[in-house]
């Protein structure tokens, strides 16, 4: 998730995987899957930043977490 400004500067925690593509028209527009749009303060290269830096940290967390021996058992089992 992401946060990002509306244009009325109000914080929003976006969840990132629901931009389908983002516009600027000065304003950045963020169009989301369910069809709705958000204008927001950031530019299109902030907004793509955060989705990136986001993803970057789920990667390291992911690929940083230990295994526990449960978690082993658990796949020997499959």
């Amino acid at each position: 998730m992401i946060e990002i400004t509306r244009i009325n500067g109000e914080s929003l925690v976006l969840n990132c995987d629901l931009i389908e593509s983002l516009e600027a028209t000065p304003d950045t527009i963020i169009r989301l899957t369910s069809g709705k749009t958000i204008v927001v303060l950031e530019s299109v290269k902030e907004v793509v930043e955060k989705v990136i830096a986001f993803r970057r940290k789920l990667h390291t967390i992911s690929v940083a977490a230990p295994v526990s021996e449960s978690d082993e058992a658990s796949a020997d089992d499959e």
